[in-house]
């Protein structure tokens, strides 16, 4: 009994840790987006409502990455929800920061 019941943790934990490192190239997208709404914010690229905005739209994000992985497996459907969602946030970066708004 004890060992079908270390199995199962065992199996259970490597599912998790299968489902972190699924996402490796999306944990870092998501870093250089919010690097880049922070430099856009600072530089007065972006108001604060464009600000927001993607801020917003970055939290979705990490929202639907945080579902995709709760049964420890991250799905090719999933996965390409997440890459659509930050295709989305990457053309907005882009069009809000160079538009003709400006923070100043």
């Amino acid at each position: 009994m004890k060992k079908l019941i270390i199995l199962g943790a065992f199996i259970l934990t490597a599912g998790l840790l299968n489902a972190q490192t699924q996402t490796k190239k999306v944990n870092q997208r998501q870093k250089n987006q919010t690097t880049r709404i922070a430099k856009g914010a600072k530089s007065g690229e972006l108001t604060k409502k464009e600000t927001k905005q993607l801020a917003r739209q970055q939290r979705d994000i990490r929202k639907t990455k945080r579902n995709a992985k709760a049964d420890g497996v991250v799905t090719r459907k999933e996965r390409a929800v997440i890459h659509q969602k930050q295709n989305a946030a990457n053309r907005n970066i882009k069009r809000k920061k160079n538009n003709s708004r400006s923070r100043n």
